[in-house]
């Protein structure tokens, strides 16, 4: 009897890759001409990103080098969820940008309805913040690992455990 064969959809961050990102991020503030005697920062707190900067034109600066880093470190963008920019003390500005870690459960329903509207013989089941897809056929697995590949979910998508 053939087994069935599976893979996981997931939707993480390399967090110590992230804290390179920020480290390098943080150097090119330090040494940049445009930044001296500015009050900008980077700090890095769990999952989150702290941007602090003296005004909005310069927080957005933060962020480009921030996000350049990020792009250099095979971080996605969509991974990331930022907040508005508030002030702060000491006439700055602050924003935080979330880290996404997980599927939430209206995408992962979304993911799910895909792949039951494309007729490919896999089911798909939700536990927790990833899926598990399942076929008899591993053809059928890359037919929907392609499908969902082409599709736009507004989040990063990995596929693992590939069995």
């Amino acid at each position: 009897m053939a087994k069935d064969s599976s893979f996981d959809i997931v939707s993480k961050v390399d967090l110590p890759e992230v804290s390179n990102a920020v480290q390098q991020a943080q150097k090119e503030l330090a040494q940049r001409f445009d930044f001296k005697n500015s009050k900008s920062s980077i700090k890095l707190e769990d999952e989150k990103i702290i941007l602090i900067s003296d005004d909005d034109f310069k927080l957005r600066n933060v962020v480009d080098i921030l996000e350049s880093k990020l792009v250099k470190r095979g971080i996605s963008l969509r991974a990331l969820e930022y907040g508005k920019s508030q002030a702060a003390a000491g006439d700055t500005v602050r924003q935080e940008v979330k880290m996404v870690q997980g599927i939430a459960q209206d995408k992962a329903k979304l993911i799910n309805k895909a792949l039951k509207d494309s007729k490919i013989k896999v089911v798909s089941s939700i536990q927790g913040d990833e899926l598990r897809v399942s076929g008899k056929n591993k053809d059928d697995l890359q037919a929907a690992i392609a499908l969902l590949r082409k599709e736009d979910f507004g989040i990063e998508l990995q596929f693992i455990n590939y069995r």
